[in-house]
């Protein structure tokens, strides 16, 4: 490890396990200082946190529900008086939901935009403030944010489709401050949410050049470069780690 966040406070959002978990870990072995948040797994994102102490880094556990504005507000505030400032926000939590336009509950489409829009709007409208200049923002999209091959997914593909407009209109407000913005936008990774040996894991499968499911480090190294000073002219574009199923 190169150690290039040396110094740098960041925060990860939804990062008791799965994406969240492997990049709060890859930030601080790479020298940073991590908080994250979590919704229900309290013990799960502990041991993130000893982990995170492990690696020599300063590390916080903080329980907000993402689809809750004020939560969200309240989570930079903590993390921020916790590290001691923010250099590095890293809105990873997100939710899946499945199901014809027709078909979904209110529930579910709710759901999905408060999380996956909402909730990022809120965290960021409120780390803005902290950030310094060289600060970073990265946000985790979705391959299916571009092109959306299979059914059951339009109002997911929605809601990570938005974040393209705000990673982008957010590079083009922050650049005069030397904030870059940008996104990663992870394709069939292995995780809890989508697990390589899923249901409809060949379907996917079936279309990625590679022929394999991504690993969750695989996301994590791209988000590192992004915070790292060797990204320093990258703003308002993204990174998508989907092993060609987009190409």
């Amino acid at each position: 490890m190169s150690h290039s966040l040396a110094g740098k406070r960041a925060l990860v959002t939804g990062a008791s396990r799965g994406l969240g978990k492997a990049i709060a870990l890859t930030l601080a072995r790479e020298g940073a200082d991590v908080a994250i948040t979590w919704e229900k797994s309290a013990q799960k994102a502990q041991a993130v946190v000893e982990e995170i102490r492990a690696a020599g880094g300063n590390g916080v556990a903080i329980q907000a529900d993402s689809a809750n504005p004020q939560a969200a507000r309240e989570a930079v505030a903590k993390a921020v008086e916790q590290l001691g400032g923010l250099d590095i926000l890293v809105n990873n939590a997100g939710i899946a939901r499945a199901g014809q336009l027709e078909a979904m509950s209110q529930e579910d489409i709710d759901a999905l935009i408060n999380v996956n829009i909402r909730g990022v709007i809120y965290t960021t409208q409120a780390a803005i403030p902290h950030l310094p200049q060289g600060g970073r923002i990265i946000n985790i999209g979705s391959s299916l944010s571009d092109r959306v091959p299979f059914t059951d997914i339009t109002v997911y593909s929605m809601t990570k489709s938005a974040l393209n407009s705000l990673t982008r209109g957010l590079a083009r407000d922050l650049g005069p401050r030397g904030i870059t913005v940008n996104m990663v936008k992870p394709g069939s990774t292995d995780s809890d949410m989508n697990p390589a040996d899923g249901e409809n894991a060949d379907e996917q499968r079936r279309l990625i050049a590679l022929g394999h499911y991504g690993e969750a480090q695989d996301i994590a190294e791209a988000v590192a470069f992004l915070a790292s000073p060797a990204a320093k002219q990258i703003t308002g574009t993204d990174i998508v780690v989907d092993g060609g199923a987009n190409a």
